[in-house]
């Protein structure tokens, strides 16, 4: 009705104009007015009827609320082989808009339920994708010999399914809320050590200095190498990885053999530091039981020993993954 009003007020107004101006030919303005004035008309009824009237989408709920929602089956859409025994699966959300709704840091439950047994297989894993991307999320899973989820999760194809659950809530960041955090991480314990990571670089309001001591046996089982090389490029001032192999290759430039405290005392914050510092481990069990003392339970982060200990960090500025 708008849009008929402003158009009839456009046409008595150029008949007006006509009526009282001189005599034009066939040729002359006012039969170029008529094509204006319906082109005016339909830019009018595009605009009112399009832009200023669209409904809004509403925003998508998270995937993942915890509290007793259930295990949510999820459609693998992707996978690709990173090295021998490490694979990159993505899992689609039936809702390309929405986002997994975990935390730095957190992770989900897995479960699957082996045909011809009455339990299933659960498992906790964190993804690799950023906790805000929309539609889908990433895990990388290495294959371990004997191991039912992993060897199960390798198995998976384009079109089938998983069950998650979550989030699991572990050291619950905030922006600044260390100057320096140190990382140390031996194979698959890089993952938690990655969501932390990216979830401080992409915020350009977090200033926290990171440096992470990385693990490995060879070069080719160093997962999300790339993806850390491109941060530590992207970030230098912020963002350092060190590397440790125990089985280097012929021209290797970084650590040889395993991570040792000399290794730490040379790149870890000086823990004299207090709450300004704060030191993450996450990987197998010989590992921390050299670095840090093993973890007891999610609820008791056990006793600190091993090298940072003897570096002289206290129990408060360790958390064990």
């Amino acid at each position: 009705m708008l849009v008929r009003r402003i158009i009839g007020s456009v046409a008595r107004q150029s008949r007006s104009f006509a009526s009282s101006s001189a005599p034009q030919s066939a040729s002359g303005s006012n039969k170029l007015l008529i094509p204006g004035l319906v082109a005016a008309g339909a830019g009018l009824a595009l605009f009112y009827g399009r832009g200023s009237f669209t409904t809004p989408v509403a925003p998508s709920a998270p995937i993942f609320r915890g509290g007793d929602q259930g295990f949510i089956p999820l459609k693998v859409s992707k996978t690709e082989e990173l090295n021998h025994n490490t694979k990159r699966i993505t899992f689609d959300y039936e809702d390309s808009n929405a986002e997994s709704g975990l935390t730095y840091a957190s992770a989900l439950l897995t479960r699957f339920k082996p045909e011809g047994k009455e339990n299933f297989v659960v498992r906790p894993y964190t993804p690799t994708s950023d906790a805000n991307e929309k539609g889908s999320l990433e895990l990388v899973v290495k294959r371990y010999e004997g191991g039912p989820m992993s060897s199960h999760i390798h198995e998976l194809v384009p079109g089938d399914m998983l069950e998650f659950k979550g989030p699991l809530p572990k050291y619950q960041w905030t922006p600044n809320k260390h100057e320096h955090i140190a990382l140390i991480a031996g194979g698959t314990g890089i993952t938690p050590m990655y969501q932390l990571i990216r979830g401080i670089l992409n915020n350009p309001e977090d200033k926290t200095k990171i440096t992470l001591v990385f693990g490995n046996i060879t070069k080719d089982d160093i997962l999300l190498h790339k993806e850390l090389s491109h941060l530590e490029t992207t970030h230098p001032r912020q963002f350092q990885a060190y590397y440790v192999l125990s089985n280097p290759p012929a021209g290797w430039e970084g650590g040889a053999g395993y991570i040792s405290k000399d290794i730490l005392k040379t790149l870890l914050p000086e823990p004299k530091n207090g709450d300004k510092v704060k030191v993450f481990v996450c990987g197998p069990p010989p590992m921390y039981d050299a670095i840090s003392g093993k973890k007891e339970s999610p609820k008791d982060q056990g006793e600190l020993k091993g090298h940072l200990k003897a570096l002289g960090y206290d129990k408060d500025q360790v958390y064990k993954f």
